[in-house]
């Protein structure tokens, strides 16, 4: 379940998990932040990071009744985790993170964890929002929102219209989201518009097919760079099929509670040791 899976916050809820390591301070909210390069780990350059990571976060729930805990107990884990990997972002240069919060699929999952999964975004959202001033964080949501509860919806517009002019980390949370519906509702856009003769059918490219998507509006970022998953399972699960097409993948066994400053690190330097050509062939 992608969040099965959890959502976001800031600096200040931070509680680090026992993988991860003495905080780095925050950059100052506002400003590029401060001396990146003398912020980064070691093994990681500056030149050479992803912008945009996504990531399939999985495995709340096994981490929860490994413990001999309940569910709810995992995906309150799994939000600290993604608490963690945002602050790393926006202190590492990562310009864009996308987090799969709950698919599509999941609302087949038992009705209290889902009720549970609904609050907690409400929740983790409103509380975020100050934070989110204060370091620079731009916050969106995609998805279905229509299935969605009236007060989530409510905080989660809130939120974006309190965030839209920030520009340190992009962070996008995708609730109720399903790849395949994504592009079937961009399918249905372009047909309308042919339909309406706003548009001929032999003007649509890949282009114009991306604007209709749900993540169009991310700017010059729309595509991850870097996706990864945890918990060992070596699958997207219908997460941003058309957006992932060049993106370099990493699986990694490590549940997403678990997932802290050494796993991301991984993940990064992983990234940096691999040749993007998209196709073409160096000579």
């Amino acid at each position: 379940m992608p969040l099965s899976h959890s959502p976001a916050a800031t600096c200040q809820l931070l509680a680090p998990s026992r993988r991860t390591r003495l905080p780095t301070p925050c950059p100052r909210a506002g400003a590029a932040p401060a001396a990146e390069a003398a912020l980064l780990p070691a093994p990681l350059r500056a030149d050479s990071l992803p912008r945009h990571v996504a990531v399939v976060m999985d495995g709340n729930a096994r981490w929860a009744r490994a413990r001999g805990l309940p569910s709810a107990a995992g995906h309150e884990a799994g939000r600290r985790a993604l608490e963690e990997t945002v602050r790393l972002s926006r202190a590492w240069g990562v310009r864009a993170l996308t987090a799969f919060a709950f698919s599509h699929e999941n609302w087949s999952r038992p009705k209290v964890e889902v009720e549970f999964l609904m609050g907690l975004f409400e929740r983790v959202i409103h509380e975020s929002i100050a934070g989110f001033l204060r370091e620079g964080i731009r916050l969106r949501v995609i998805g279905d929102s229509s299935r969605l509860p009236v007060s989530l919806q409510k905080t989660a517009r809130e939120a974006e219209e309190a965030t839209r002019n920030n520009s340190q980390l992009d962070l996008t949370l995708a609730i109720s989201y399903s790849g395949r519906r994504d592009i079937v509702q961009a399918c249905r856009s372009l047909a309308q518009k042919v339909h309406d003769k706003v548009l001929r059918p032999e003007d649509i490219d890949e282009s114009l097919f991306a604007a209709e998507l749900e993540t169009s509006p991310a700017d010059e970022l729309p595509y991850p760079d870097l996706l990864i998953r945890t918990s060992g399972e070596l699958r997207l699960s219908n997460f941003l099929l058309w957006q992932s097409a060049y993106s370099e993948l990493f699986f990694t066994d490590t549940l997403w509670p678990d997932f802290g400053e050494d796993d991301y690190l991984e993940a990064l330097v992983s990234f940096q040791s691999r040749e993007r050509r998209f196709g073409v062939r160096k000579l």
